[in-house]
């Protein structure tokens, strides 16, 4: 039996980077019973020699770059091609040389700018790899948003934002073909012209301020987001560099990886779960959870601090992000792309046979993702469907992370957090910014598996900085408030449910109604009123438990690239193990307080920002619909009318009380309905309606409708004289009492 040698080794793995390890290779030269030993011989003098590195129990080439990497653009050579340089190169020899292909739609690059990229190896090319760009890094121009206005002498902008008063002058060159009134977004290009204004050029024209590509920036203007960085702190964010592995816990042999949506930005987590070896723990796993370390990076004090800690969060928009830190952390060195080491806290944790932790800890460490995989096929795969990157990590990878998850299930079955079932609305775009379509986005086991071992994480979290008496900032969520409940209650009665009274509530109580409800047609409007019933969750230094969760003490430390509360949770626990100096200072201790108040408040306006963008984006893809009929159900009740959620978008749209019908509605405040005073129709939450479109705004994102029927039948026609007499009697009134205003007026002149 021939044995390989090493350049035949070499190349094979080489040539087929998923199929590494020992067992692969003898395999694919044949190799049995007591050659494998010459074999392993083989790999140890390769690996001895730094041909190979071992992951595991698979070899890779040290001189190969990662599927997504961070490259520095070059000079272009004498035919116009663009190269560009790894600047993470890792093996011995000298950095290969990779050729970025451009498309039409990307930016214009130059010597010196820096990109995240996404590579493909090539051969028989004088380049080892080709670049496709995924987004410039580290450039700061400022920007602005306004309107456009031709002058004969170029044009101005008149910036949105109603605190920027401040025109910017485009000389002819810059104008970029913007047409007058059109919305744009410029760039500034020099210092005040001879007019005194900043001079700027237009980099995209976004057309109406109406139009959809429009709507995201608009909101991020109206609520006061901060959308662009200070040069010092992309200055700051530039002069990084990656963490060393230093007095770190070197997880570079674990097997982690991220899953997250197909289209994530950035991958801030990462796990990885086996059976547990230990014979005390019969039937139970070992969960891990690696999480960025942006406390390496955002030290407390500095400019990245202070900019973090103002914008609180990252928001997200259909067709961009917001990002709480420069693309060169959230995008780069805070981000666990595949093959690439990065700086994590990691917590090890034990769980039994019934999913229940019963033990963990955490280290400071330097991990390794092996594969980015998304939701969908990593769910594919564990239902027998897995594709070239799934199949060579099932077994090692896959199968055991859904193995713990299925115990958890127990345990999660046992605490009964509430289980609300409210589909979550996708917005798709098209490349100019339109509507292509609005979907319910699917959920998996996939999903469920991250989300339960990221609250896992999150207790493990509270529960060590309790036990060292450390301060840190816990996720809140309080009991609903009586007033509330009795809503919900009254709502359940009135389609047929009971939720008792008179005991302490319980999530337990909240999931049997959601359980009777479920599979009828009341299943989401009970849904909908119990999350309404609920209070709003917040950030404080004092720990009031976790209600929805079920849980007693609960701390957001998974997501700290996109919430500055998770950042202090990092810091909290380098001091608490004594870590280094990057943990949290004295200053941040004092600060908790103002600080829980402030990124309370700034998550609450990135949601408001979020809900106000979808609903323009959905006005306007309803905009060319007008006059469509359209199912639905009333989701709420006011006096000025009534609110329903279409069927097929999830849209919210109002029914003023003009278009009721033709009798007068009289508002009834104890059961929220509304009550024909001719016909005694009664109107109510939950009920079945059949409306037609007859507005859809996208600057305001408003949906007008009317009504057409009510649970299937048309509504019954009143004789109008109440409903015309209503509005007049309600002028009386007002007049009357205008008139009597006067006299009280006259009266106190005379005195």
């Amino acid at each position: 039996m021939r044995i390989p040698t090493k350049e035949e080794i070499l190349e094979w793995i080489s040539d087929n980077p998923t199929l590494t390890s020992k067992r692969d290779i003898a395999k694919a030269f044949g190799i049995k019973g007591a050659a494998r030993i010459d074999l392993k011989r083989l790999l140890k003098e390769l690996e001895a020699e730094g041909h190979l590195e071992k992951r595991k129990k698979t070899y890779r080439d040290p001189d190969r770059l990662p599927p997504v990497s961070v490259l520095q653009i070059a000079e272009p050579d004498v035919d116009g091609d663009l190269f560009a340089r790894p600047l993470e190169w890792q093996g011995q020899g000298d950095a290969p040389l990779i050729l970025v292909i451009l498309r039409a739609s990307d930016p214009a690059l130059g010597a010196g700018d820096r990109i995240l990229g996404r590579l493909t190896e090539v051969k028989d090319e004088v380049h080892q790899y080709e670049a496709r760009l995924i987004r410039r890094i580290g450039t700061n121009p400022r920007r602005v948003l306004g309107v456009f206005r031709k002058t004969t002498e170029g044009g101005r902008i008149l910036p949105i934002d109603k605190g920027d008063g401040k025109e910017w002058q485009v000389l002819p060159d810059g104008i970029n073909d913007a047409k007058d009134g059109e919305l744009v977004e410029a760039q500034q290009t020099g210092p005040k012209g001879r007019l005194g204004l900043p001079r700027a050029k237009v980099v995209e024209r976004l057309g109406d301020p109406s139009a959809p590509k429009a709507v995201s920036l608009i909101a991020i203007h109206q609520h006061g987001i901060p959308d662009a960085f200070p040069d010092s702190v992309v200055a700051e964010a530039d002069r990084a560099k990656p963490a060393p592995l230093g007095t770190r816990e070197d997880m570079r042999d674990l097997p982690l990886v991220t899953i997250d949506p197909a289209d994530a930005r950035d991958h801030d987590d990462a796990c990885w779960a086996h059976a547990d070896d230990d014979p005390k723990n019969e039937g139970g796993h070992v969960v891990w959870v690696a999480i960025a370390d942006v406390a390496h990076y955002v030290t407390p004090g500095s400019e990245l601090d202070r900019e973090a800690r103002k914008r609180g969060n990252s928001s997200y928009f259909p067709d961009r992000v917001v990002p709480m830190l420069p693309d060169r952390l959230s995008g780069d060195l805070c981000s666990l792309h595949e093959g690439v080491p990065r700086a994590c806290l990691a917590v090890r944790m034990q769980l039994d046979s019934h999913g229940r932790k019963i033990g963990h800890h955490f280290v400071r460490g330097m991990m390794r993702s092996v594969a980015s995989l998304n939701y969908t096929e990593v769910q594919e795969a564990h239902d027998g469907r897995p594709n070239e990157k799934c199949a060579p990590l099932m077994t090692e990878v896959i199968e055991p992370l859904y193995a713990a998850y299925e115990a958890t299930k127990k345990a999660r079955s046992e605490r009964q957090p509430l289980d609300l079932d409210l589909p979550e609305r996708k917005v798709e775009l098209t490349p100019e910014g339109r509507v292509a379509s609005v979907l319910f986005r699917d959920r998996f086991d996939a999903h469920r598996l991250i989300e339960e071992f990221m609250i896992l994480a999150n207790v493990a979290a509270a529960e060590t900085l309790i036990a060292a008496k450390s301060q840190l900032l816990f996720r809140v969520h309080e009991e609903p408030n009586p007033e509330k409940l009795d809503a919900l209650r009254e709502t359940a009665q009135s389609a047929g449910f009971n939720l008792a009274k008179g005991q302490v509530l319980k999530t337990q109580h909240l999931n049997a109604l959601l359980n009777a409800a479920a599979g009828t047609e009341d299943a989401e409007l009970i849904n909908i009123s119990t999350l309404r019933s609920m209070t709003q969750a917040y950030y404080s230094p004092s720990n009031f438990g976790h209600f929805g969760l079920a849980l007693q003490s609960y701390a957001h430390f998974t997501s700290p690239i996109r919430r500055y509360a998770d950042l202090i949770v990092h810091r909290a626990l380098i001091s608490a193990h004594q870590w280094g100096e990057d943990g949290l200072s004295p200053e941040g201790v004092e600060m908790l307080d103002t600080t829980a108040g402030h990124i309370s408040e700034t998550e609450r306006r990135s949601m408001l920002a979020e809900r106000d963008t979808t609903d323009r984006y959905l006005a306007s893809y309803l905009s060319e619909r007008v006059g469509n009929e359209f199912p639905g159900r009333i989701s709420g009740i006011a006096r000025f009318g009534v609110f329903v959620k279409l069927d097929e978008t999830g849209a919210d749209g109002l029914i003023p009380m003009r278009d009721l019908g033709r009798e007068y509605f009289r508002f009834n405040h104890d059961d929220n309905t509304l009550t024909g005073s001719e016909t005694g129709v009664t109107i109510g939450l939950g009920q079945r309606v059949l409306v037609r479109l007859t507005e859809a705004a996208p600057v305001t994102g408003g949906i007008a409708l009317e009504l057409l029927e009510l649970e299937d039948k048309k509504l019954p026609s009143g004789s109008g004289q109440r409903r015309r007499g209503g509005p007049v009697r309600r002028k009386a009134t007002k007049a009357k009492r205008k008139s009597d205003k006067v006299k009280r007026k006259v009266s106190r002149r005379r005195r």
